[in-house]
C-alpha cells in the first residue's frame, strides 16, 4: 500500500466546503494539480537583527526547490530570532532561552493549523 503523502493537508484541500481554502492558496501560487501535492512547510528565522540569520532567505529557497524537485508543494514561513551576541550582558539576555521556546511553539502552531503534511 503507498503511503498516504498527504495526511493532514486533505482536510483544507478536499471537498467542497474547502472551496475557501482553496480560494486562499491560490492566491499564494498553488494551480489545479498542486492540490493533488504534499504540502511542506519551510520554516525560516531569517531576519535583519543578526548577521547570523541573513542567508536563511537563500537557504530556505534552496530548501523550496528541493521540496518541488520531490513532487511536493512548499509553503514558506517565518519565524522569531534572538540573537545571543546583541542579546548577552542586559536584561535581553533573559530572552534568550525563553525564545527556542517560542521558536517551537510557532512551528508547531503553524504546522498544525494550517495542516501541513511535513
Amino acid at each position: 500500500m503507498a503511503p498516504d503523502m498527504k495526511p493532514r493537508s486533505h482536510e483544507v484541500t478536499d471537498g467542497m466546503q474547502r472551496a475557501p481554502a482553496r480560494a486562499m492558496l491560490r492566491a499564494v501560487g498553488m494551480g489545479d494539480d498542486d492540490f493533488a501535492k504534499s504540502q511542506v512547510g519551510v520554516c525560516s528565522s531569517w531576519n535583519e537583527v543578526t548577521p547570523c540569520n541573513m542567508p536563511l532567505a537563500r537557504l530556505a529557497r534552496s530548501a523550496k526547490e528541493g521540496v518541488r524537485a520531490a513532487g511536493g508543494f512548499p509553503l514558506e514561513f517565518t519565524t522569531i530570532a534572538v540573537s545571543d551576541g546583541i542579546s548577552m550582558g542586559h536584561e535581553g539576555m533573559h530572552a534568550s532561552l525563553v525564545s527556542r521556546e517560542v521558536i517551537a511553539d510557532s512551528v508547531e502552531t503553524v504546522m498544525h493549523a494550517e495542516r501541513l503534511d511535513a
